[in-house]
């Protein structure tokens, strides 16, 4: 009989106590955007009133049947991406939290595809009912369009080798369909590489940010925060790259500031909308206990007053 694979939460007590602002109340309403197996929505049902409410979202199949075990009434959760989350009423949350990145799950799980210590197929999608595999992508692709994917999203310098790679595997060989056959190729093309790194980590990280529109979907949230957060509500990201890090941190920038319209100085400026709170990384045990942990990011802000 399988093993159930196991998720270890990353800053699980900082995360849902940045998400708590000190003057929330009973029936405070909050959103867990990446329910994942429930690590932060369990605590954040701990600390919650009896009159409040959590709405998690999340794509994978997987994380949905963990939700259903849930019975705690307050609790609700969406099959989409947070991409929706703007969607909710305007002004009607008082914390946000996302949690970015993979599961262990998921990553664990030869069938998903995620990783290139397991062979399985080369999937990688987020949510297995729709769209396309990262193999199926790769069977249609040129060069030129595998190669901006690899560079962009996992800046790896030998972006153009790689996809060459690829596609002459392609030509002479088929389809690629399996992880361990993408890391073959990718260890072909790759000639140096960072002591301790497998040389498909890049090209990995890449075509599963890109097969899923990662980045996209997280600026199209943190646009819908601005929406949904109530004056004071908590604003909670949980990175593991710089790419997405990068996003988060020039975003709480943007709107950390009064922006002045140069083509009409005598107009007021746009408010400021977000307070850069805190920006916090694992400790050294947290690391110790958990490796994966050890390039987590997290970022808080919190909505400003919103003029009337």
């Amino acid at each position: 009989m399988n093993q159930p694979l196991l998720h270890t939460t990353v800053l699980l007590n900082e995360a849902v106590d940045a998400l708590f602002s000190p003057d929330h109340d009973a029936s405070a309403t909050y959103v867990d955007g990446t329910f994942g197996r429930g690590g932060h929505s369990g605590l954040i049902l701990q600390r919650l009133g009896p009159g409040g409410h959590l709405v998690a979202f999340d794509k994978d199949p997987q994380a949905i049947e963990a939700a259903t075990r849930i019975t705690d009434a307050r609790f609700s959760i969406r099959h989409e991406g947070f991409r929706h989350l703007g969607e909710l009423p305007e002004r009607s949350v008082d914390g946000l939290l996302l949690d970015l990145g993979v599961s262990s799950p998921q990553i664990d799980d030869p069938e998903r595809g995620f990783s290139f210590r397991f062979d399985g197929p080369l999937d990688m999608r987020m949510d297995t009912t729709r769209g396309e595999s990262v193999a199926q992508w790769l069977a249609e692709a040129e060069a030129k369009q595998i190669a901006e994917v690899i560079r962009d999203y996992g800046e790896e310098r030998f972006a153009g080798p790689i996809a060459k790679a690829i596609v002459a595997r392609r030509e002479e060989r088929g389809p690629i369909t399996n992880t361990s056959e993408l890391a073959d190729v990718v260890a072909g093309a790759v000639k140096t590489r960072e002591p301790g790194q497998n040389p498909a980590t890049r090209t990995f990280q890449a075509l599963r940010i890109f097969i899923n529109a990662e980045l996209e979907e997280l600026q199209q949230a943190l646009e819908g925060s601005l929406r949904i957060l109530k004056p004071g509500g908590r604003l909670v990201v949980i990175s593991f790259h710089s790419l997405e890090d990068r996003i988060v941190k020039q975003f709480i920038a943007q709107h950390s500031k009064e922006v002045y319209d140069r083509r009409a100085p005598f107009a007021p400026p746009t408010p400021m909308r977000l307070k850069a709170l805190d920006r916090i990384k694992p400790g050294a045990d947290e690391v110790q206990g958990n490796p994966r942990s050890r390039s987590a990011v997290m970022r808080v802000a919190e909505r400003t007053e919103v003029p009337a």
